[in-house]
């Protein structure tokens, strides 16, 4: 939950350093953004239940109060319907879902939070495990300047985070991909059962501060000394899952297709088998129509940002939902 804000007052040259350094995806909306929106047809499944682990509203007064806003109910369900739960200064939610989370190409999970703006970012460490017991991280960096304290309603560039929870705006998810995570035995990635979201403390004060994988400080707004402080968790979104109409094999779908080459950078080929009358469907992670046809063979994707698309394609009651990675630079 956020104290709302105007920003308008803002002198130019403030938000203007704000894109420095910058190298990641940006804010919702803008070209080439991973932003997943909450009524995406990618996602097949929500968190079904929380544990929660409150941290203080200010971590340097830890015998002070504790974040308050919201309940574990509020992180369970489907993104912009249940509320927010806030986590307070390195407060943990530990989420379960009705089936595994499964490592397939593309982003995996999608983390929401309730940002009322591109750049007022309150950030988490994002762990999975497959045991409930042994959890692992995706490698988060921050590119962030360290100098200064990002001030209690302090600004932050989307561009200069990556792997992060909180990146984008209320309604718009930031995506996991469990291939970004180091293989390891005690992690099942085909079969996640738990994910695990920690607050950022964003202080610089070296007795406080969290870091990310490269040891750097991660500055995020603090302190934050109100019972909605910290990441106010809003839901947990899941793209794959055993048996979803979106999960790969291809071959336990319904509809029989050849689409090729996938990655594709020009022209993407689709031979529909035992149908001649079909319809294609193109959509982004925001669940936008890119393109929409009737039975051709070939659609046209090379002005697309790179990136991982959605092809469905239906005849009659037989459907195939395909995964498509767009990329730049294939011969």
């Amino acid at each position: 939950m956020k104290h709302l804000l105007l920003f308008s007052a803002l002198p130019a040259c403030l938000l203007s350093g704000l894109s420095s350094f910058a190298q990641f995806a940006p804010a919702a909306g803008q070209p080439g953004t991973s932003a997943m929106f909450k009524d995406s047809s990618a996602f097949t499944g929500w968190a079904t239940a929380c544990h929660l682990i409150r941290g203080p509203q200010d971590i340097s007064a830890p015998s002070g109060p504790y974040a308050s806003v919201g309940d574990s109910t509020a992180a369970c369900g489907p993104a912009g319907t249940t509320g927010v739960v806030s986590l307070g200064d390195g407060g943990i939610a530990i989420l379960r879902f009705s089936a595994p989370i499964q490592n397939v190409a593309g982003p995996d999970l999608s983390v929401f939070e309730n940002g009322f703006d591109d750049t007022f970012l309150e950030l988490a460490f994002v762990e999975v495990s497959s045991d409930g017991q042994n959890y692992f991280r995706f490698p988060a960096v921050s590119q962030t300047d360290t100098s200064v304290q990002t001030g209690s309603f302090g600004l932050t560039d989307p561009t200069q985070i990556h792997n992060l929870a909180g990146k984008y705006r209320a309604n718009y998810g930031t995506p996991f991909d469990l291939a970004d995570i180091p293989d390891d035995p005690l992690l099942n990635k085909q079969a996640i059962t738990h994910v695990r979201i920690v607050d950022v403390v964003g202080s610089m004060q070296p007795a406080y501060c969290t870091r990310d994988k490269n040891n750097r400080k991660v500055n995020d707004p603090w302190p934050t000394a109100f019972g909605s402080g910290g990441f106010d968790l809003d839901a947990v979104g899941v793209i794959h899952q055993p048996g979803s109409t979106t999960a790969l094999p291809e071959s336990a779908q319904v509809l029989a297709a050849d689409i090729y080459p996938n990655p594709a950078s020009s022209v993407l080929h689709i031979q529909v088998k035992a149908h001649r009358t079909y319809e294609l469907l193109l959509t982004n992670f925001l669940g936008e129509t890119l393109r929409y046809e009737h039975d051709t063979d070939s659609l046209f994707v090379g002005d697309l940002p790179g990136g991982i698309y959605t092809l469905s394609i239906t005849a009659g009651e037989k459907r195939l939902v395909q995964k498509i990675v767009i990329a730049t630079g294939i011969q």
